[in-house]
């Protein structure tokens, strides 16, 4: 791959342990990228066993593996549906390091009360889930394209959604709304900033082994989808967030526009 020396990186919802957001932050650095990170400010008493046994300190602690590629890093607490926010985030880059270039939508709400039936969802969950990913990713990336334009010559953008973005299921309705609008924003945005010099694309990974998973465990429901996937296995955020940064290098500069799904075969729809 083309490396990302000297490129500008920022990545939401990157301060889990075990998570995309740190894999892809992670793996942007190894190529050369000064990378910010953002988080919600975890309170560490909700942190998992896994983070607390080595004093995880969310994306303190992911800035601090970022440095370790001898690349800069800058940890923001901020929350992506929140407008000054997203609009703050994107300007302390650019105070931080000159410029940015590549910008990585992965912040979504937790699994959890969401996965009901309908007539057990209540509004703001509902609500709740749509502004995380949604409005989320429609006010970081147009922050980020303000800024791209006056400081750089366009951008790459990666959007995070889903299988559940290609695919319905049941009890899973603002999850598949939100991930499916994802899905659309990248083919509108693609043509729109297509000719401004910016790539747009978007990644829908399957079952992967990360925190957000935890509810399910790692039992025989866990195995069952594994087993539903025609290689036999879930997949890795290191795995995930190698492909992301693949997107983000001049090496992809040709694709555009397409929201790939990356999930062992579980998923073939287009």
């Amino acid at each position: 791959m083309s490396g990302l020396d000297g490129k500008v990186a920022i990545v939401t919802g990157a301060g889990r342990l075990r998570g995309i957001g740190r894999a892809t932050a992670v793996a942007l650095a190894r190529m050369g990228a000064d990378v910010v990170v953002t988080g919600t400010g975890r309170d560490s008493d909700t942190f998992p066993d896994d983070e607390k046994a080595i004093n995880w300190r969310d994306i303190e602690s992911t800035a601090d593996e970022i440095r370790e590629h001898g690349v800069r890093a800058l940890p923001l607490v901020a929350d992506a549906r929140n407008i000054e926010d997203a609009q703050n985030t994107v300007l302390e880059t650019v105070e931080a390091f000159g410029r940015v270039d590549i910008l990585v939508n992965n912040a979504a709400a937790a699994r959890g009360v969401d996965r009901v039936p309908l007539l057990d969802l209540d509004p703001e969950v509902f609500q709740r889930v749509l502004d995380i990913k949604v409005t989320g990713t429609y006010l970081m990336t147009k922050a980020f394209v303000e800024q791209a334009m006056v400081h750089g010559d366009g951008g790459k953008i990666v959007m995070i959604s889903s299988i559940a973005g290609k695919r319905g299921g049941p009890n899973t309705l603002a999850y598949n709304a939100a991930n499916f609008a994802v899905v659309g924003m990248t083919q509108g945005l693609s043509r729109e900033l297509g000719p401004m010099g910016f790539n747009v694309n978007c990644v829908c990974p399957g079952a992967v082994d990360t925190h957000r998973m935890d509810d399910l465990g790692r039992g025989e429901q866990w195995q069952q989808m594994a087993e539903r996937t025609p290689i036999g296995r879930n997949g890795t955020d290191e795995e995930v967030g190698e492909f992301i940064t693949y997107l983000c290098t001049e090496a992809a500069s040709w694709i555009h526009g397409q929201s790939i799904n990356i999930d062992g075969g579980a998923v073939v729809e287009h």
